[in-house]
C-alpha cells in the first residue's frame, strides 16, 4: 500500500515525535509524544513505517525494540485527528480510510521486519497502542504497564486491534478484552501471553536490551530465517506447515552458519559466525 500524504501531513511527519538510537547492533525506537500519550497520527504512523523500511535494509541491525516516552506507551489512533474529518464532504471517509488502511500496512512492517521486534512497554497501551505491542514478537512490560482494546466503550470496536491481539492470545481472552474494553494489568497481559513477562517499574527497556543482545549474539541468517518460517506456518493447515518447515530447515541446514554451528557444537568450542 503506498502512503499518500498532504503537504501538512508531510511537514508534520518530518518533525513527527520519534527518535531512534542504537546500542551497538539494536536499533531503540522511541515514541516521544508524552503530551499526547504517544498517540498514532497518520503522520507518526507514517514515520514508524519509514523507520522500519530504512532498519529492514540496515544489515548492522540484528534487533529492534519498540519503546515510548511518558505514562502511556501509546494510547492509540489520535481520536482528536481522526474527528477533525468529520467535516469533510464526504463525512471523513477518505481520511480514516487512509489512516487505518496505512496503520494496518505498518503493523505488517513489524511482523515482516527480517529483525525480531521487542517491545518495552510503561504505562498503558490501548486500541492501536495495544495492537503495536501485540503485533511485535516479543514484550516486555514493566509492573506499571496496563493494556486495552476500549473502542467498544465509545461505540467503535477494536476491530483492527483485534487481528494482532487474536493472534498472540487465545480466542477467548481477546474476546473478553474487546467485548468489556477492561484494562487488564501486566501481570495479567503476561499470564494470557500478550506479554512475555513482567519486570520492576521502568525496568521494561533496559530488560529488553538485554534479552536484545542475547538475540543479536546468534547468526543472523537464522534468526531472519526463523522469524519468516514461524509467521508463515502459523497460517497454515498442520500438515501444509510441517511441509513448508522440513523445506525451511533443509536450506537452514546447507548455510555455512548451521555447518559451522553443529561442527563447533560437535567440537566443543564457540562458533564462529559468518557476519552476513
Amino acid at each position: 500500500m503506498v502512503t499518500t500524504l498532504t503537504k501538512d501531513q508531510a511537514q508534520e511527519m518530518s518533525v513527527a515525535p520519534l527518535r531512534r538510537r542504537d546500542d551497538g547492533p539494536i536499533a531503540i525506537l522511541t515514541l516521544s509524544d508524552p503530551q499526547r500519550r504517544n498517540a498514532l497520527s497518520l503522520a507518526t504512523i507514517a514515520t514508524l513505517q519509514r523507520a522500519f523500511d530504512t532498519i529492514a535494509a540496515d544489515e548492522n541491525v540484528r534487533v529492534v525494540i519498540l519503546a515510548a516516552e511518558g505514562p502511556a506507551f501509546s494510547a492509540g489512533h489520535d481520536l482528536k485527528e481522526l474527528t477533525s474529518h468529520r467535516g469533510d464532504s464526504d463525512g471523513g471517509r477518505a481520511f480514516f480510510e487512509q489512516t487505518f488502511g496505512t496503520c494496518a500496512t505498518m503493523m505488517q512492517a513489524i511482523v515482516a521486519l527480517p529483525q525480531p521486534v521487542i517491545a518495552a512497554v510503561e504505562g498503558v497501551a490501548t486500541a492501536a497502542g495495544c495492537q503495536m505491542v501485540a503485533a511485535c514478537d516479543l514484550a516486555i512490560a514493566g509492573e506499571d504497564a496496563q493494556f486495552a482494546t476500549p473502542g467498544v466503550n465509545i461505540g467503535l470496536f477494536c476491530s483492527t486491534p483485534m487481528v494482532a491481539l487474536s493472534r498472540n492470545v487465545s480466542r477467548k481472552h481477546a474476546m473478553e478484552m474487546l467485548l468489556t474494553g477492561d484494562l487488564i494489568d501486566a501481570g495479567e497481559a503476561a499470564r494470557i501471553g500478550l506479554v512475555n513477562r513482567m519486570v520492576p517499574k521502568g525496568a521494561a527497556l533496559n530488560e529488553a536490551i538485554a534479552l536484545a543482545h542475547k538475540i543479536a549474539e546468534k547468526p543472523r541468517s537464522t534468526i531472519t530465517l526463523g522469524k519468516r518460517a514461524f509467521t508463515r506456518q502459523l497460517e497454515m493447515p498442520l500438515a501444509e506447515a510441517y511441509a513448508h518447515t522440513s523445506r525451511i530447515i533443509v536450506e537452514n541446514m546447507l548455510h555455512a552458519d548451521a555447518a559451522e554451528g553443529v561442527c563447533a557444537f560437535i567440537e566443543k568450542r564457540m562458533p564462529a559466525w559468518s557476519k552476513r
